[in-house]
């Protein structure tokens, strides 16, 4: 039976194949285009005899990152010939250079808010969101989010989530328009199967904050020795074209601060397979004494590398930061 996943990438390839139909029509002779159409319906008979996805080598699952991004691969990673791995090196270290260009500025000021943030890739690259836009009205739009998948596609996805919201954040609308806006683009320019979950805010110079939770990890608001969590009201953006989103206001107070992060974060294993939690951070937060959030952002991710016991990453880690100093 054909799976949803099936359908989406059967439905891509058709509308590839149309295309170069078109691009040949109009431009006989090129020989690259007969080509990509033989990969094509190559593709197209891979998905009706089942093979679809198996590398022609080994018979092994390709990965999915790789066949999300490109569903004409046809080898795993294990099998790729010397040319190719050196081309996807080189599209790793362009693809690590392009997204580490996207990232804000860390210890950015604005208004009455200090920020910082750690943001740090479990591989070459990172399918983890971090933004952060001062608006011309002097408020702070801050987002941390988590993309589907792993990998170039996960990142190439970021990237996306990325330029979206930098053009609708300048528009001068609504937060709530906003995300709704960047919900039903997400949705409309990706596969079925991707959607990011996210936090949004938006920070006035008042200490009045705007805060969206789109099915994240609930971020930790701190008011003196009060820790309370803003957990999710939604689904994660892009998950259907026609979302409900909802805002919640909160107001904080000199010192007040609030911390993001993503999954590599509180699911840091230690040896034994324990993963860290919520718990831990809370009492970070609880216990935090008068510093900057450069030194609240370095002890929680110090506090996952000590769980962690010397282990590598198993998820894109990012952390980030904000406190009203004014």
């Amino acid at each position: 039976m054909a799976t949803h996943f099936d359908d989406s990438i059967r439905a891509e390839l058709l509308s590839r194949r149309q295309r170069l139909e078109t691009a040949a029509s109009s431009s006989p002779g090129q020989s690259y285009l007969s080509s990509l159409l033989r990969e094509v319906d190559s593709a197209l008979s891979r998905l009706d005899d089942g093979t679809f996805g198996l590398c022609d080598t080994c018979h092994d699952p390709i990965e999915a990152e790789r066949l999300a991004a490109d569903p004409l691969v046809r080898f795993c990673l294990d099998h790729l010939t010397v040319p190719e791995q050196r081309a996807l090196e080189q599209d790793l270290d362009l693809a690590a250079n392009i997204q580490a260009a996207l990232l804000p500025k860390n210890g950015l000021v604005q208004g009455s808010w200090e920020t910082a943030y750690h943001f740090q890739a479990a591989g070459p690259v990172s399918g983890d969101y971090c933004d952060l836009i001062p608006a011309a009205d002097g408020s702070l739009y801050f987002m941390v989010g988590d993309v589907s998948g792993k990998g170039v596609a996960a990142s190439m996805l970021m990237s996306n989530l990325h330029a979206m919201f930098r053009a609708l954040t300048g528009t001068g609308l609504p937060l709530i328009q906003v995300i709704q806006r960047a919900s039903r683009l997400f949705c409309e320019s990706t596969l079925a199967n991707h959607y990011a979950t996210l936090v949004c805010g938006r920070a006035e110079k008042n200490g009045h904050v705007e805060i969206c939770n789109a099915g994240h990890l609930a971020p930790l608001l701190g008011q003196g020795g009060i820790v309370r969590t803003i957990d999710s009201t939604g689904l994660p953006l892009g998950m259907f074209c026609s979302e409900d989103f909802e805002l919640k206001t909160v107001r904080l107070r000199k010192g007040d601060c609030l911390l993001l992060y993503t999954d590599g974060l509180t699911e840091a294993q230690d040896p034994a397979g324990t993963e860290l939690g919520i718990e831990p951070l809370i009492e970070i937060v609880r216990n935090r004494q008068p510093s900057s959030v450069q030194d609240l952002v370095r002890t929680c991710v110090a506090k996952a590398s000590s769980f962690r016991s010397g282990l590598p990453l198993k998820d894109d880690l990012t952390v980030m930061a904000l406190e009203r100093v004014d």
